[in-house]
């Protein structure tokens, strides 16, 4: 029995070790990016993502909530598939897209809306991303601990194998610092709004930062069932259909707006419904003369002008439409409305360029002197962790070995 129970222990270890083993791999052979200097917004153009708004266009999203899958490992494990679209459907929600951890869910996969999606990450702090258009799981993760270019180095592979990639509640266990917004690029969307973490500060950073990113609100919720917890982040997005092209098309080029929709105390599933269809209308978003004028379908509390840095350019009162006169050092101006009961509608920005468009930041090099001191300083560690174990399995060997013989000589 205690030999067995010997076997199966030294197994757990063996399984242990190669593990660490592998995870340590996976480290040492991880680039070292060299980050350039962060570029704000510069030029004479002003993007506009919302010209021209068909107001019969707005849809409404969901694009992050989890189902039970991994035996009910992870988060969601209370959402059946099933249950999380009869919900959001109750609540006139016309995407809905399932990302589960590390797996495609293809429930109603042929049906309109349908978006191929998951959320990626396993580590220790919640560095998660999630993948929209997608058909392809990427495994690689750095679990223990992440630098900025481990960071960098997963947004690149992930970006290779989906449409638009989001950062995901980057505030939670603090997976992303505030700081790593100046540098990281190549992803489309940050979600600066959910029901775990208010990131705003986290889009500002990276807008001021010269990085084109636009948002994304999602209720993430764990527990479709619990009305506190469905309905209450959403994104409107305007698209001429609900083929998945032409909705993350209209998510990458910012023609969508990030909501917060006000609860009533105590309200059920069936008030909630009714709040979610009295939701006001953003009926237009338009630069004029480099004066950009917003109007919604009823007075709002205050509509706020907020430029670099997330600081207040102008806040207009009690009423349906604000302007804002963008002067030479505005880089951006996004605006968030807020409206007599709570709700709030937050908007993408609009951005100067030099009339190709927002540009991209210039992505970060691979140092190549640093990733290779790295791997051969990590092979050196490996080495030496080899040595101790086989000299540890020697040593326990050889005291095996001479109990045996004095058991066999003392009996």
């Amino acid at each position: 029995m205690k030999r067995g129970l010997g076997c199966i222990f030294r197994l757990f270890l063996l399984l242990i070790t190669l593990i660490i083993v592998a995870f340590f791999i996976v480290y040492a052979v991880a680039p070292v990016y060299e980050f350039p200097a962060p570029t704000p917004f510069s030029g004479k153009v002003i993007n506009n993502p919302y010209h021209k708004l068909d107001t019969a266009l707005w849809r409404k999203g969901n694009f992050q909530v989890q189902s039970k899958v991994w035996m009910g490992l992870t988060d969601g494990r209370k959402n059946e598939a099933k249950a999380i679209y009869a919900v959001y459907h109750q609540l006139d929600y016309d995407v809905v897209a399932i990302t589960d951890y590390m797996k495609i869910n293809r429930f109603e996969k042929d049906k309109e809306g349908y978006i191929s999606a998951y959320e990626h990450g396993y580590g220790l702090w919640k560095t998660h991303q999630v993948c929209l258009g997608t058909n392809h799981i990427t495994w690689l993760d750095y679990p223990f601990y992440q630098t900025l270019s481990h960071k960098q180095h997963i947004l690149n592979t992930l970006k290779r194998h989906c449409e638009v990639l989001a950062i995901v509640h980057p505030k939670v266990r603090n997976g992303y610092d505030l700081n790593d917004m100046k540098f990281l690029s190549n992803y489309d969307l940050l979600e600066a709004l959910s029901h775990y973490a208010i990131s705003l500060n986290y889009w500002d950073l990276a807008l001021s930062s010269g990085h084109p990113v636009y948002i994304i609100s999602n209720d993430d919720s764990h527990d479709v069932l619990d009305p506190t917890k469905v309905g209450r982040y959403c994104t409107f997005f305007n698209s001429k259909s609900l083929q998945e092209d032409d909705v993350l098309s209209a998510l990458k080029s910012g023609r969508a707006f990030g909501a917060y929709v006000n609860m009533l105390e105590g309200a059920d599933f069936y008030q909630k419904a009714e709040d979610h269809r009295n939701i006001p209308i953003l009926q237009s978003v338009e630069v004029e003369n480099d004066t950009l004028t917003v109007i919604v379908s009823e007075p709002a509390a205050a509509i706020t002008f907020i430029g670099q840095n997330g600081i207040i350019r102008k806040i207009v009162s009690n009423s349906p439409t604000a302007s804002y006169h963008i002067s030479d050092n505005d880089q951006y101006i996004r605006t968030e409305i807020l409206f007599n009961n709570n709700t709030h509608f937050y908007l993408n920005p609009v951005i100067r360029h030099n009339g190709e468009g927002p540009d991209k930041p210039q992505a970060p090099n691979v140092n190549y002197t640093k990733t290779w001191l790295l791997r051969v300083f990590a092979f050196f560690i490996m080495l030496f962790f080899i040595r101790l174990i086989i000299k540890f399995r020697k040593r326990n060997s050889t005291k095996r070995k001479k109990t045996f013989r004095q058991s066999f000589y003392n009996r």
